[in-house]
């Protein structure tokens, strides 16, 4: 095990991890746009009126997206058990 192989590592983990996190993050972002925007143009100022839609759309993309999501981290753990063998392969001789 070298450091081109654990940067490769790195790499791969930090791309799963951004895959499944965007998602929700821009269902997030969108509403919490859509919702600031709605409050500036009516000068509604109520701080739980951001709070219930971006959980609701966060929840729905969970929802949806949810199978994708498990798929590909299990396709990526079991990439990652089946390497295992290479990692310690090289350490005992």
């Amino acid at each position: 095990m070298n450091q081109a192989y654990l940067q490769s590592l790195l790499q791969q983990v930090m791309t799963v991890s951004l895959k499944l996190a965007m998602p929700t993050l821009v269902a997030g972002l969108g509403v919490g746009l859509v919702i600031s925007i709605l409050q500036a143009v009516t000068q509604i100022q109520e701080m739980t009126l951001t709070f219930v839609p971006k959980v609701v759309a966060v929840g729905v993309i969970m929802v949806i997206a949810g199978p994708w999501m498990l798929n590909t981290l299990m396709a990526f753990t079991i990439q990652l058990y089946n390497q295992i063998p290479n990692m310690t392969a090289s350490v005992g001789g």
